[in-house]
């Protein structure tokens, strides 16, 4: 139970959250596999079993955790298109005229609904919490749309999600591209990695990775206008993490020593190895965004 990447949203009004009741306005959107002609289906899901039946939520510290799964059957397209074509030849020698495309768009749709039984099935969990001591919806996925995507499922069953992407009141690449000037503010520490996006429309992008960069060379970089869009960056003895000018914290790695901080609890007993780490993650992150979003200049106001 450790998250690889954060988007942050924040709660432009509380939510008043009650175990059983939040679990039963999910119930509506409780994740169901795929049917023969389903091509995709999408839904909450146990956070601790990441099974469909039981609670949809786990409540910790104060913190809701929720999982959504999304089962998809994959279908190749060119697997489709050979199909198509081979359908359209055999029309076009048999009857000797030329198909249209209303009628090749109906030809797929048949291949498809011919093919969906038949399709193997991906399955994919994302992983969100609600803070109540940070005011915050966290989700773990570094695609804002995979995120909007949870948030509108959580809307749905809920009715109402006042939430606004967490924002700076200064441009995060402006307040990264000064801190590899200078210095990150205690206790964070610039790492080894960054990429630089020109201000001109046709200027690229430039990445370094696994390389210090010198005062002279950052200076040539930054001098050819400009900005750091990402930038790698340690908070000591608790995680390493990249951040990007859109405030996602993407790639997080936690520390060995706060990850062995629950090996005394029973491996065996998964449910309460996974309460523990996700207690210890969320009272992580109870210290580390507020201490981010003040190094980086403060929040900008949200819009109600």
């Amino acid at each position: 139970m450790w998250f690889k990447n954060l988007l942050l949203y924040r709660l432009t009004k509380p939510l008043t959250l009650e175990s059983t009741a939040f679990s039963n306005q999910l119930a509506d959107n409780r994740f169901t596999p795929c049917g023969s002609q389903d091509i995709a289906r999408y839904g909450f899901v146990n956070p601790v079993t990441r099974r469909e039946d039981g609670e949809l939520t786990h409540q910790a510290d104060g913190n809701w955790l929720l999982c959504v799964r999304q089962e998809e059957k994959l279908l190749p397209g060119g697997v489709i298109k050979e199909l198509l074509d081979e359908k359209v030849a055999e029309i076009q020698q048999a009857q000797g005229r030329a198909v249209g495309r209303k009628e090749k768009q109906t030809i797929k749709e048949e291949i498809v609904t011919d093919l969906l039984p038949r399709a193997f099935v991906r399955s994919r969990f994302t992983y969100a919490y609600i803070s109540e001591k940070l005011n915050l919806v966290i989700v773990d996925t570094s695609s804002a749309a995979r995120a909007e995507e949870v948030l509108g499922l959580l809307r749905k069953s809920i009715g109402s999600l006042p939430v606004t992407p967490l924002a700076a009141a200064t441009p995060v690449a402006v307040t990264l591209t000064d801190w590899l000037k200078t210095q990150a503010p205690a206790p964070f520490e610039v790492d080894d990695e960054a990429e630089f996006k020109s201000l001109l429309e046709e200027g690229g992008v430039i990445r370094t990775k696994k390389q210090a960069l010198n005062m002279d060379e950052i200076n040539t970089i930054l001098d050819n206008q400009r900005l750091v869009s990402k930038l790698a960056i340690s908070y000591p003895d608790n995680l390493s993490f990249v951040l990007d000018e859109n405030l996602a914290i993407k790639r997080v790695k936690f520390a060995d020593l706060l990850r062995e901080e629950n090996d005394d609890i029973d491996g065996a007993d998964k449910a309460a190895r996974l309460d523990a780490d996700f207690v210890l993650m969320a009272r992580t992150f109870e210290v580390f965004i507020p201490e981010l979003i003040n190094a980086l200049g403060g929040e900008a106001e949200a819009l109600a």
